[in-house]
């Protein structure tokens, strides 16, 4: 059972208390910067693992005002719109009422998943992975950043071009477990103060970044999986080298796929799936979920029908559409 950090006591709560009940999920984003896009994010993630689970949800979006934006960026990121949650009360008997927002935020009182900002990495690096332009991550164009507080460089990921060492972490994150100070209820903690930034410039960046088979204008799915790599609960350094590593990584585990789907089909097995469960049913510890992904990558005695299984089954999760160069030549 999906269980979630209510984020008013701290203390974890079930997210779908009522077993086939109806669950309300009510987002709150009161601008279109890449925090509020992850906030988005984070609620996406929310309602296809309860759907997973056999939970009906109802998703709803109170905006602010550049909704449009927001939703028009959401929309490139693979994120599946809400209704508009304008003059909603009580809905249809809902056994649940989950409020996802960014930590700033004051959402009406109810369980509340309270989601880290987005921060800037490292200031002036080129965003010029595969297929970059090399303009500068706070250059006009870029970011669109608003500056809160000066900012320091985090330790960058893997360097543009070079592919992820199999058991690296996506999106230039430590590795789970890794810490550098505790944040909210025992979750990693980064350092340095926060910058708001354009959400669409973000998902442009990002597309930059991004390697190996793409659609025009490159893949913003690069930028998903460099805001997956990070607890909800953790703020995510956002920065050049990052996205190169999420796109070496994403490039890798499609190419992985398609090689794998070419193989005699094997089911998931059980301990591989209790795993993914466990880790997305635990407040949605996404990073798990990459981590038992790593671990399927390289286990020498998993077949790759299995492993081909297993990625399907955890994208139903990711929404980074693993399975999208299946029957490629490359």
């Amino acid at each position: 059972m999906l269980r979630i950090i209510d984020a008013r006591t701290g203390e974890p709560v079930d997210a779908a208390p009522a077993r086939r009940g109806l669950t309300r999920v009510e987002v709150h984003a009161s601008d279109s910067d890449t925090t509020d896009l992850r906030v988005l994010l984070v609620a996406d993630l929310l309602i296809r693992a309860l759907e997973l689970g056999g939970t009906p949800v109802w998703a709803m979006l109170t905006g602010g005002r550049r909704q449009a934006e927001l939703r028009a960026s959401a929309a490139t990121l693979g994120i599946r719109p809400f209704e508009d949650s304008a003059d909603v009360g009580a809905g249809l008997g809902e056994s649940q009422v989950i409020h996802v927002a960014g930590e700033a935020e004051a959402p009406p009182d109810g369980v509340r998943i309270a989601v880290a900002p987005v921060r800037r990495g490292n200031p002036g690096a080129p965003v010029d992975g595969a297929g970059g332009t090399g303009a500068p991550v706070d250059g006009p164009g870029r970011w669109g950043a608003s500056v809160d507080g000066p900012g320091g460089p985090e330790a960058p990921g893997a360097p543009a071009g070079e592919p992820a060492e199999a058991g690296g972490s996506a999106g230039g994150s430590p590795e789970p477990g890794a810490r550098g100070g505790e944040g909210p209820h025992g979750r990693p903690a980064e350092r340095g103060p926060s910058y708001s930034r354009s959400a669409a410039s973000a998902a442009s960046a990002a597309s930059a970044a991004s390697a190996g088979p793409q659609k025009p204008g490159g893949d913003p799915a690069v930028l998903r999986l460099a805001l997956l790599a990070r607890h909800h609960s953790a703020p995510v350094e956002l920065e050049a080298a990052g996205l190169d590593d999420a796109g070496v990584t994403l490039a890798r585990w499609r190419r992985a796929v398609a090689r794998w789907a070419r193989r005699p089909s094997r089911p998931v097995p059980d301990d591989v799936r209790g795993r993914l469960r466990a880790a997305w049913e635990d407040d949605l510890d996404v990073p798990g979920v990459l981590d038992v992904l790593r671990h399927v990558e390289t286990d020498p005695d998993l077949p790759d029908g299995a492993r081909f299984e297993t990625y399907a089954y955890a994208d139903r999760l990711l929404g980074l559409e693993l399975t999208r160069d299946l029957g490629s030549l490359s």
